[in-house]
């Protein structure tokens, strides 16, 4: 035999020892702990090249490890969130993807049984904990507060911000407050409620709407104790008697409703101001036509966000944070595009498996206007005092300018976590009131 007839020989022979190895490699136990150590540190060899400078300044960091593919769906929205991770928490913990369908050898050392899955190591190289499908940021980080791995000050958390005492004392007369929305009520559009209690006074027609969608009792004959304000002469008027116009503001699309005592004095005002003249129960069915898909409450669209269900069906949130209950309601992955409600600018959030995949801008943050009770608790303040906007400094300009306000800076994550903890029960009777009761 030549001398180049036994070099083929002793490569073969080495390709063929090599490819045993490898097959003994792959056919160990991946869920023994000391496989997955020895598996990932196999993996972090062939990741850092050998003489790279930072290898021994991160050697000892623990590590998450995402398994996934470049044509994923959840994987795909699993990228921002792990490219966010890597350069906000690099001083925390290393972040490595692995394409399985690229690398199948590499994830094969693992054990995945679908994609994406999500293992988190420690420093020695122990496996602490793996998920399987897609993992919101939030939850990331709480797994690894969980674990004992410290994630505090990123520069991606929003910080810590709360005014629990109202700026501003508000001395306002309680009969000039709305019941509903705590705004100023203008005698022009005064819509008053009778009850046992006393009255319920309401800045307008719209918030009157508002309160009957949000009433489980007490509707039958509620009308009889409606009056409206007659816009000619300012007087009070029985809602069953009084007739209304209804148009919509040029600008903003908005509707507005304005009452009247008689005909006559509405038809002679929408020839200068435009809209439909309507009776009480054609306007009714005009305001209750939109309503919050989590918690039913009546609203108008250009105040809403709008929510969309499943990439197909279109609702609206009532606020902010009821615009994110509807996941929790539906158990389907949303679409949430709301508006800064200082600037008025976008902001979109989108949800995947009851958790937020993506939100843009990524600065956004949630207000939760939160009033102390009588007994000293604290609960919600009320649809009207949440919102989203699109950085902090956003949202601490809208304090400073709403003096009354109270609550505090949470993130959308939280603020999705909050709804989707709540029970089917709980949702029902979200934002719901037992009868009128004046304050």
């Amino acid at each position: 035999m030549n001398k180049v007839g036994k070099r083929v020989i002793v490569l073969v022979l080495v390709v063929v020892v090599a490819v045993v190895i490898a097959i003994k490699q792959q056919g160990k136990n991946p869920d023994s702990e000391q496989a997955g150590a020895a598996n990932s540190n196999t993996v972090t060899i062939a990741e850092n090249a050998a003489g790279n400078s930072k290898k021994a300044e991160t050697e000892n960091l623990p590590r998450l490890v995402d398994l996934g593919a470049g044509k994923c769906i959840p994987c795909k929205m699993m990228k921002p969130i792990l490219d966010e991770l890597k350069e906000e928490y690099k001083e925390k913990f290393k972040v490595v993807f692995i394409d399985v369908w690229e690398n199948p050898a590499k994830a094969g050392a693992y054990g995945i049984r679908i994609i994406p899955t999500q293992i988190f190591f420690d420093a020695s190289g122990k496996e602490l904990f793996r998920h399987e499908g897609f993992y919101s940021k939030a939850d990331i980080l709480s797994k690894w507060k969980e674990v004992g791995v410290d994630v505090s000050g990123p520069t991606g958390e929003p910080g810590v911000f709360e005014r629990l005492v109202a700026a501003k004392t508000d001395n306002r007369p309680k009969d000039s407050i709305c019941y509903m929305c705590d705004g100023d009520i203008s005698p022009e559009t005064l819509v008053t409620v009778r009850t046992e209690k006393g009255d319920v006074r309401l800045c307008s027609p719209h918030c009157y709407f508002i309160m009957y969608s949000c009433l489980t009792a007490g509707k039958t004959g509620l009308e009889q104790r409606v009056s409206v304000t007659d816009s000619v002469s300012g007087s009070s008027v029985p809602a069953t008697e009084a007739v209304f116009l209804y148009g919509q503001d040029e600008s903003t699309g908005r509707p507005w409703v304005k009452g009247f005592a008689d005909r006559a004095a509405a038809v002679r005002e929408r020839t200068t101001a435009g809209g439909s003249i309507l009776a009480l129960g054609q306007l009714q069915a005009q305001e209750l036509s939109a309503r919050c898909g989590f918690c039913e409450r009546a609203c108008y669209p250009q105040d809403a966000a709008e929510v969309i269900v499943d990439g197909a069906i279109h609702t609206w949130g009532c606020c902010s944070h009821c615009a994110l209950g509807v996941a929790a309601r539906t158990g389907k992955d949303i679409e949430v595009h709301e508006k800064d409600r200082l600037m008025g600018e976008p902001i979109v959030v989108k949800t995947l498996n009851g958790s937020v995949a993506s939100i843009e801008p990524a600065t956004a943050v949630a207000w939760f206007g939160r009033r102390q009770k009588p007994d000293g608790t604290w609960g919600s303040a009320g649809c009207f005092h949440q919102g989203f906007f699109t950085s902090a400094d956003s949202l601490k300009k809208w304090v400073e300018q709403n003096p009354y306000e109270t609550g505090k800076l949470i993130g959308i994550h939280q603020a999705l976590a909050d709804k989707m903890k709540l029970s089917q029960e709980q949702i029902q009777k979200a934002c719901k009131i037992g009868e009128c009761v004046p304050k």
